[in-house]
């Protein structure tokens, strides 16, 4: 009995990718959405890990925080969060674009193929964004999977609105602070 329910299960499965695969394309190709993380790129805290799976839709491609702290000299970062969140701090070098004002005017002399990272507090809205960007023409457009509070949880410095060391960080809301888990960083509301 064990054998057949192993092979209708096979079965079953195999079906599901067929009707995925079938379903899209009855669709005219739209890309798949997944549900779950199609990278090796993962955040250090498994609870945080399905609480993302929960909220992206992974429609743009992801950049880890290690990836952008190597390169962070060589890529425009943008943080998508509230402008009061972003001047209580933000990843250095990042440039504030918003997300409900969302202001693409500072990107109007960038060329397509410039690397953009966005980032927010968890990757919601920077993604949202970075696909906004997509739209637009740019070529290069990555979320940091994990967003600035994955930065931090792997102890990367931020900075204040003067530019200056800091580790105070808008955690959005106490609901969402809970993923901010790094203890040498202040939780601001």
């Amino acid at each position: 009995m064990k054998w057949v329910w192993a092979r209708n299960r096979y079965k079953m499965k195999k079906l599901g990718i067929y009707l995925s695969l079938s379903f899209t394309l009855l669709l005219g190709g739209l890309p798949f959405v997944y549900t779950q993380n199609p990278t090796s790129i993962r955040v250090s805290n498994p609870k945080y890990e399905r609480k993302l799976n929960t909220l992206l839709s992974y429609k743009l491609p992801l950049i880890s925080v290690e990836s952008l702290r190597e390169n962070q000299s060589e890529v425009i970062i943008l943080d998508t969060r509230t402008q009061a969140e972003y001047e209580i701090s933000h990843i250095e070098g990042a440039q504030w674009i918003g997300y409900k004002n969302f202001n693409p005017q500072i990107l109007a002399d960038l060329p397509p193929s410039t690397t953009i990272v966005t980032y927010c507090s968890v990757g919601y809205r920077s993604e949202k964004i970075g696909l906004k960007l997509k739209d637009m023409g740019f070529e290069n457009v990555f979320n940091l999977y994990g967003s600035i509070f994955e930065w931090v949880n792997s102890g990367y410095p931020i900075v204040n609105h003067q530019g200056q060391s800091t580790y105070d960080i808008h955690t959005y809301n106490r609901s969402w602070s809970q993923w901010m888990t790094n203890p040498i960083f202040h939780k601001i509301y």
